[in-house]
């Protein structure tokens, strides 16, 4: 049966310290990113941007207001595809490669993009099998310890590969605030993608353990706090977080 068509595409949810949740419902939860959106003095902050089946400047407001800082914590297609919807567009070189030409391939595309990660269409004539991202080369190569200023905050890069090569997370040291795209979240860890690295991955997650958080905004499921981090950590490095769960 053909897919019912969706009334919005996007759903927000604020938070404290001028944070916003931005998510695509009518993509299963297993693979819908979270976009988290932070409001700065001279400009604002986009860590993600979804699948891109829709624009996400037309359709949320919340992004046109100022300059946007549009950050990819990683290349994989459900955090990347209105990349090219920003001019100011920053990632690891690790990864910018495959936002210079990405494929099917290349941002896991062909691994998980089907009809049956989607629960309405986001238009009438919406085909699966012709979904890709569009290329987004960055315009800014991050670093570790490099600082995304908004004016009067201030975000410290961390590159925390394991899930992918050029995996980052953005810490907020003034609020205990990370941002944490798919280095950690609350869900299943997948770390068996075509350029995951144990190894790296378990370097990443000893690192974490260090920072004093109040508040994980990951790139999948609920946010949480500092004792949910390091449960997390641990339940990995014990090797107890299998993957199994297509988290992106």
């Amino acid at each position: 049966m053909p897919l019912p068509i969706a009334d919005t595409w996007f759903e927000t949810r604020r938070y404290s310290d001028d944070i916003t949740q931005i998510f695509e419902p009518h993509v299963i939860p297993d693979i819908h990113c979270n976009i988290w959106h932070v409001r700065g003095r001279d400009h604002d902050l986009l860590l993600d941007t979804g699948m891109g089946v829709v624009s996400l400047r037309e359709h949320v407001a919340l992004v046109t207001g100022k300059p946007v800082f549009c950050v990819a914590s990683h290349s994989h297609f459900d955090h990347v595809g209105s990349n090219h919807e920003f001019d100011e567009r920053l990632m690891h070189a690790a990864e910018a490669d495959i936002l210079t030409t990405p494929t099917r391939d290349n941002t896991v595309t062909s691994n998980y993009v089907t009809a049956d990660i989607f629960t309405a269409a986001p238009y009438a004539g919406f085909d699966v099998d012709a979904y890709e991202i569009k290329a987004a080369p960055p315009t800014r190569l991050v670093a570790d310890g490099d600082i995304i200023d908004l004016g009067d905050r201030h975000f410290e890069v961390l590159h925390l590969p394991g899930h992918s090569p050029g995996s980052i997370a953005l810490w907020e040291a003034a609020t205990g605030t990370l941002l944490s795209g798919d280095v950690i979240y609350d869900g299943l860890l997948y770390d068996e993608l075509y350029h995951s690295v144990r190894e790296d991955y378990t370097v990443s997650m000893e690192r974490l353990r260090d920072y004093k958080v109040k508040t994980v905004h990951g790139g999948h499921w609920e946010s949480f706090g500092q004792a949910r981090l390091i449960e997390l950590i641990d339940e990995y490095l014990a090797g107890a977080r299998k993957p199994g769960c297509p988290n992106d």
